[in-house]
């Protein structure tokens, strides 16, 4: 099944996707924060598709080339702030969820720089990105293409 055929018979489902997306721009969680949330979780799922979409909505924004190239490497360099390090530190836990729960430290150590809202909407960021890579890869869609 190619991607567009995949897509038309999800049309339905599409819209409620979609939709946490329009709900995700409302929240009050930084722009770069939400991409380097969605580059980091597509880094770990290996989605060659969103990763691609992903760097370069961040470089738009004003994100540097350097700390994208670090990224996978955050735990290793003063580049991201503290706060970014708690939301990555939880995003590729909630990712990684199989391997181990998320932690009640995780979770304090996010709730010192969001509020309660704001988690709750980085917890439904973080699994759209790990929806989003899910249905990219099983469908193969690729970087056949130059998103802009």
């Amino acid at each position: 099944m190619d991607k567009k055929t995949f897509y038309e018979h999800i049309k339905k489902v599409m819209t409620h996707y979609i939709g946490i997306e329009q709900y995700l721009k409302t929240t009050s969680i930084d722009p770069i924060i939400q991409e380097l949330i969605k580059i980091r979780v597509s880094q770990i799922n290996g989605c060659a598709f969103c990763l691609n979409m992903h760097y370069k909505d961040a470089l738009k924004i004003g994100e540097t080339h350097q700390r994208m190239h670090l990224l996978s490497a955050w735990h290793d360099t003063a580049l991201f702030s503290d706060k970014e390090k708690a939301v990555l530190d939880l995003a590729e836990k909630v990712t990684l969820v199989a391997d181990a729960p998320v932690d009640e430290q995780t979770r304090q150590n996010v709730l010192k720089y969001f509020t309660e809202a704001e988690f709750a909407s980085l917890i439904i960021m973080i699994s759209q990105i790990n929806t989003w890579n899910r249905l990219n890869i099983s469908i193969g869609s690729d970087i056949d293409y130059d998103y802009e």
